[in-house]
């Protein structure tokens, strides 16, 4: 979601807003733009709920976090955009102090529960590749998924949330004009500088490592495959009374209506000298 910033000639780190940022025509395209953002982001996002209610068998622990996500993303669509678009296009808050900060709450928490999600998705498939075993024996345990999906949540809200909130309660005043709506601490360079670095650059390093780590194991388990049937290849032929003979083996199957068997016969195809 687009977070709102101070407007302004630059001079000031907060200064107030000088009237309609857009010509007419401009802002009937953004208007345009931006419904048509909402309706695909609401109706692509609740296709995707839908689907996991209706179909239980994409109930998996996989899916769970795939639902998480959809749910911070619809709530952007349903909630945050349109809020925003006033704002946006008229160059004025006029929606009063307490939505401007519900707003902010929720636009901060989305955005940072959308990283987080999608770094817990990448988490995932990395334990679906690295310990395939003990992931599959998992899958029927969604008690685990939901308690992660929680922990997103709760992380997101405290980075961002409290200081929405409170800041304007701990420093004293208020730096933010009646016109206007973004978060008190937008000109504390030092904690923009430690939230970014927890919902932007740790998640970049953090998924980046997933996959990169999950492409490094399939490359390795293609190798391994490859000499493996390499050897099986030559394990299949054989040289019979110093001739040329090639053996190979042929799996057959014998089905009737009460005993079922399998076994193996090998044939042999003599080289034509």
């Amino acid at each position: 979601p687009a977070r709102a910033l101070p407007k302004g000639d630059g001079n000031s780190c907060c200064p107030c807003s000088d009237g309609a940022p857009f010509p007419e025509y401009t802002m009937v395209i953004l208007a345009i733009l931006m419904i048509t953002l909402v309706v695909v982001v609401v109706v692509g996002n609740a296709l995707v709920i839908l689907a996991f209610v209706v179909d239980k068998s994409l109930r998996n622990q996989c899916n769970y976090f795939f639902l998480n996500l959809a749910i911070s993303d619809f709530l952007v669509g349903a909630f945050c955009i349109p809020v925003y678009m006033p704002y946006i296009l008229t160059g004025r808050w006029m929606l009063g102090r307490g939505l401007c900060k519900l707003w902010l709450v929720m636009d901060y928490l989305l955005c940072t529960a959308s990283v987080f999600n999608i770094v817990l998705i990448s988490y995932d498939r990395f334990l679906s590749v690295t310990r395939a075993v003990r992931y599959r024996a998992q899958q029927g345990v969604t008690r685990l998924a939901v308690v992660k999906m929680l922990a997103v949540w709760v992380l997101a809200f405290l980075l961002y949330g409290p200081a929405i909130i409170f800041w304007e309660l701990m420093v004293g005043e208020s730096i933010v004009p009646e016109d206007e709506c973004f978060a008190e601490f937008y000109c504390t360079w030092y904690f923009l500088l430690s939230a970014s670095t927890f919902e932007f650059f740790s998640p970049f390093i953090s998924v980046a490592f997933f996959n990169f780590s999950i492409y490094l194991n399939i490359q390795r388990r293609n190798r391994s495959r490859l000499a493996h049937v390499e050897a099986e290849k030559e394990d299949g032929w054989r040289v019979i009374d110093g001739q040329n003979s090639s053996v190979f083996f042929v799996k057959t199957r014998k089905v009737n209506r009460k005993i079922s068997t399998q076994a193996y016969s090998a044939m042999e195809i003599r080289a034509i000298s």
